[in-house]
């Protein structure tokens, strides 16, 4: 069975692509799209974190509010 790898890219494909996204965006607009593109990472890996506290809270006070009915009982 053979496994397709996405994303497994080695040296010429990815001198490939350097060329083909040189020649598509420019040298002068490629520190703007990294700029942007470590601005997008940045705030997917913010909202990520705040997605998990949240969710770390929440099974928290689930677990407390299932300790304080037990006691309850």
């Amino acid at each position: 069975m053979k496994t397709i790898l996405l994303f497994n890219f080695l040296g010429p494909e990815m001198l490939v692509i350097f060329f083909a996204i040189l020649l598509l965006f420019g040298g002068k607009k490629i520190p703007e799209l990294m700029r942007g593109i470590g601005k997008g990472i940045k705030e997917f890996n913010s909202a990520r974190s705040t997605l998990e506290s949240e969710l770390k809270d929440g099974m928290k006070e689930a677990e407390r509010r299932e300790l304080e009915e037990k006691r309850q009982s």
